[in-house]
């Protein structure tokens, strides 16, 4: 006899079929572009956070290799539509080569994105112990945009989430880029603040979150950022393994399902980027990635055969966790 979530996942399997989904609404997702590399070139972490769709931790020690980002530069070189290199992990700084794919891509005028865990000013790399106080400055040198990860304006949840002590070096961090200008409107040094979401959140919904994480950061502790990204939590590897733990990843599929909406269907990102691991392979994006779901067209693509014209015809490779993206006002 089968358990019992194995028979309510039978029965639900079209239901979270994401192209069924799709055809109801007479929905045809094409790429329209490649706007942006989005890197993953590391898993290594000094935070394990409880919904990491990476499973980044201190224990990994997947990096992307020279070789590799080299190539992504020669990508970025070759192809002027490419303007935006969005640069994560794990936590992306403690690559030995990022401080050198930032000012490579930067030389090449292309904007380049960071995503920041904002702790690792404080913290430095966990094996090494270099010290990353640095990062701030560096960033407004070279006109980085940093997408800094919050989970919550509340001590006690993003500890939580995140450990022990994690949310007053958040803070630290925050004020550290501050200090540089970021968040400031004035200056063009862009903060956006991450917050990621265990379901589907209306626009309404997330234009009150921002409101409140501007206004519980300025009024505790004097901080400013420029906007609030909000994130819905991906059914994927830590996040998922929990929602099947607790026997609720069912019920957590239905309510993003039941959130479906065409206007952030057509919003998805995979339609104007591709996403690229530490080994070179290419994806449609990192949750593709981190699922093992690679681009195919008539090989495996990678950043040594990238082709620009297969990829711009290729057919987007859905599954039931693009739903994720797809609820309420989707994720920003």
């Amino acid at each position: 006899m089968r358990p019992v979530d194995s028979v309510e996942m039978a029965e639900d399997a079209e239901s979270f079929d994401f192209k069924v989904m799709l055809d109801k609404h007479n929905l045809a997702l094409h790429p329209v572009s490649i706007d942006t590399l989005w890197a993953n070139i590391t898993h290594f972490c000094n935070q394990a956070c409880s919904h990491c769709h990476v499973n980044g931790s201190p224990d990994r020690t997947e990096y992307m290799n020279r070789d590799v980002i080299d190539q992504c530069l020669a990508i970025l070189v070759d192809h002027d539509c490419c303007k935006t290199l969005d640069i994560t992990g794990g936590a992306p700084e403690l690559h030995p080569d990022f401080d050198y794919l930032v000012v490579q891509a930067r030389k090449l005028k292309k904007h380049v994105i960071v995503r920041h865990n904002l702790t690792i000013t404080v913290d430095g790399d966990p094996r090494t112990g270099d010290w990353k106080g640095y990062l701030p400055e560096f960033f407004a040198e070279n006109e980085v945009e940093v997408l800094a990860s919050l989970p919550h304006y509340d001590e006690e949840i993003t500890d939580r989430i995140r450990g022990t002590g994690v949310f007053k070096k958040s803070i630290d961090g925050i004020r550290r880029l501050n200090a540089q200008g970021y968040g400031n409107v004035d200056t063009g040094l862009v903060l956006n603040i991450v917050y990621n979401h265990g379901g589907p959140l209306l626009p309404s919904d997330r234009s009150y979150l921002e409101d409140r994480f501007k206004d519980e950061l300025m009024s505790k502790y004097g901080l400013t950022f420029n906007r609030l990204f909000t994130v819905t939590n991906m059914p994927i590897n830590r996040f998922s393994s929990q929602l099947k733990q607790s026997g609720t990843y069912n019920n957590y599929i239905r309510s993003l399902v039941g959130a479906f909406s065409d206007e952030a269907a057509k919003g998805v990102v995979c339609r104007s980027l591709i996403s690229v691991s530490y080994d070179g392979q290419i994806y449609d994006c990192d949750f593709n990635q981190m699922l093992g779901i690679p681009i195919i067209c008539q090989e495996q693509m990678t950043v040594f055969n990238f082709n620009h014209e297969a990829l711009i015809s290729r057919d987007i490779r859905f599954a039931s966790h693009c739903f994720g993206c797809t609820a309420g006002g989707g994720s920003s």
